[in-house]
């Protein structure tokens, strides 16, 4: 339990109603935890107000509701409704005119769903102030905070780059970060407003494309690197068209956006340019690959533009970068490669998550004059079961024993191909499992991606899987040249890389790295290093502990489901080692390791 005071301001960060909900707390001047609610209802980018979240904040601190000070929403709904006149000269031209209602519809939709809420928030917390915080100021703070450690490699200061799908009306905003004294002091250089939306022409081709708009956006990633970029590459020129200042969108191939799944977010023009709708069920033809590395390539192609932008602008050599779109490592990889900086961070919840702590953040920073700690470099900041309890057979069919030492035993089941859950610690914010809710393998062995894919995570088969390393020897196989502890970049591999550990390498030459040390996480870098001693290589394939349309695990209950509904031959539960065979220990536990 972390001890705070209690004393004023005690501020609720939100982010309900839309996706992804979340919910974070500031108290005694720091960021208690970030809880994303699909790990603890296991219904994956839920929209649902974040109760179960909240309760767990608040007994984590222990605090009442009635000593939360402040919510800070992730949204703005003044801001919101003083943007709607933007789009007035767009609704004008005759290609937009038969979406002028729908559209003012969708204003009105979104703006009373967001009065709703605050009400909601008033009803739950009837002693504390509700404020909205403009949605990218909320992903530019906690990328910031997250990130707060890198100022001091750059003079204390930062550009700060946001791209998302859409704020109030923002899009994507450039952001400079300088150390005032005690205080960061954030200016905004750039802003870029919608219909100009990456993240929205991102999102609506991977509907196109058959996959789930929203949250199988990385499935479309990894399609690109078997596609051909040049077959579709006018197209999409076409569509995002590059300005000094940033990039515009062709109305006549994505159409504005209206609130509603009956309305297209691709036009019949882009469709007799690219190809038909698949259907998601139908097979995956080169062409659909093709449309996806098209795409991506111009997302790549635009993101170090705008980077490059505010390198110009800011003057920093340190990026940080938020928003969903922030959580395209292919990009950021093109980003470290191409646009000029020292060092580029990506926090470990860039998407709308990670706002509910950028609120808390805002309003915290507000009302104190300064950031608040606990965020900078950090990404375990969930749930943790230190207490859990198995017994012998904790469920039928499974066996369980507990270990006092187990990273030699885990090590040694890698090196001999079994997969391996671990779930240990506090659970990561985030989309990415950094080694407390994950799943392990070995690189080293022959048809481990084609095994993980088919029988534990149930996925396409050409999407590729991450490696972890310890970071004091990661440049012998990555090339990335910076720490990338939240598996945020894609790296260019070395020779040995290609020839020892191919498994991880995907076939566009890269590899979603991450990078650890045994402050970051004890348990996993010790399993590394006892890898390196059996094998001599101290990297391991690290996904996330859940199969196809379930979120991470955030509880012990939904890891045994893990375990005994995929292919994982066995999963450490905090110091419980849990198998399918009746056998409690296996043969070659070390006899000091079972605790008796």
């Amino acid at each position: 339990m972390i001890t705070v005071t209690g004393e004023p301001p005690v501020v609720l960060g939100l982010c309900s109603g839309t996706h992804d909900s979340a919910a974070a707390l500031i108290a005694g001047g720091h960021l208690v935890g970030l809880v994303e609610e699909e790990r603890l209802t296991s219904v994956k980018h839920t929209s649902a107000y974040p109760e179960q979240a909240i309760s767990w904040l608040l007994e984590t601190a222990g605090l009442s509701r009635g000593q939360v000070t402040h919510v800070a929403y992730n949204f703005d709904p003044r801001r919101y409704l003083a943007a709607a006149p933007a789009a007035l000269p767009y609704l004008a031209r005759p290609a937009s005119a038969r979406r002028a209602l729908p559209r003012a519809r969708s204003f009105a939709r979104v703006y009373r769903n967001a009065r709703d809420r605050f009400r909601a928030f008033h009803a739950s917390f009837p002693t504390a102030t509700v404020t909205g915080v403009e949605h990218h100021l909320a992903h530019g703070l906690y990328a910031l905070a997250a990130g707060l450690h890198e100022l001091s490699t750059d003079s204390g200061e930062a550009a700060v780059l946001v791209v998302d799908s859409l704020g109030e009306s923002a899009t994507t905003t450039i952001s400079h970060a300088r150390r005032a004294g005690t205080s960061v002091v954030l200016r905004r250089m750039l802003s870029i407003s919608d219909p100009a939306s990456l993240g929205y022409v991102y999102g609506a081709v991977t509907q196109h494309l058959g996959w789930r708009r929203g949250d199988e956006e990385g499935t479309v990633m990894a399609l690109a690197a078997l596609g051909d970029p040049a077959r579709f590459r006018e197209v999409f020129h076409r569509a995002i068209p590059i300005t000094e200042n940033g990039f515009g969108l062709d109305l006549r191939m994505f159409p504005l956006r209206v609130l509603s799944s009956r309305w297209p977010r691709v036009t019949p023009a882009f469709i007799a340019d690219t190809c038909p709708p698949r259907p998601a069920d139908a097979p995956v033809a080169q062409i659909h690959a093709d449309v996806a590395a098209a795409l991506q390539k111009r997302l790549e192609q635009v993101m170090v533009h705008l980077a490059r932008c505010a390198r110009a602008l800011t003057g920093a050599s340190t990026l940080l970068v938020g928003g969903g779109v922030a959580m395209n490592c292919v990009a950021i990889g093109q980003i470290c490669q191409q646009a000029g900086f020292h060092r580029i961070a990506v926090p470990p919840a860039p998407g709308d998550a990670g706002t509910s702590a950028g609120a808390a953040l805002a309003v915290h920073r507000k009302l104190t004059g300064r950031l608040a700690d606990g965020a900078a470099g950090v990404c375990y900041l969930g749930p943790d079961y230190p207490n859990v309890w198995l017994t012998p057979r904790p469920r039928p069919g499974l066996s369980a024993v507990q270990l006092t030492a187990p990273a030699r035993l885990i090590a040694q089941r890698l090196a001999e191909g079994q997969i391996i859950g671990v779930f240990q610690g506090r659970c990561e914010a985030g989309p990415r499992a950094l080694g407390n809710r994950s799943i392990l393998a070995s690189p080293l062995q022959a048809g481990v991606v084609e095994r993980l894919n088919a029988t534990v995570k149930y996925r396409e088969p050409f999407r590729p899987f991450a490696p972890v390393v310890l970071a004091g020897v990661a440049g012998v196989y990555f090339t990335l040249g910076q720490p990338s502890p939240f598996m945020s970049i894609a790296s260019p591999v070395t020779e040995l890389a290609r020839h020892v550990i191919p498994a991880v390498v995907h076939v566009n030459g890269t590899a979603r790295v991450q990078t650890v040390t045994p402050e970051q996480n004890p348990l996993l870098a010790e399993v590394l290093s006892a890898f390196a001693a059996i094998t001599g290589h101290p990297v391991l394939i690290n996904t996330s502990l859940n199969i196809k349309g379930k979120p991470i695990c955030g509880s012990p209950e939904a890891a045994l489901d893990c375990l005994v509904k995929s292919g994982l031959d066995a999963l450490l539960l905090e110091n419980w080692w849990v198998t399918k065979t009746p056998t409690p220990a296996p043969a070659s536990t070390d006899p000091a390791q079972v605790r008796s």
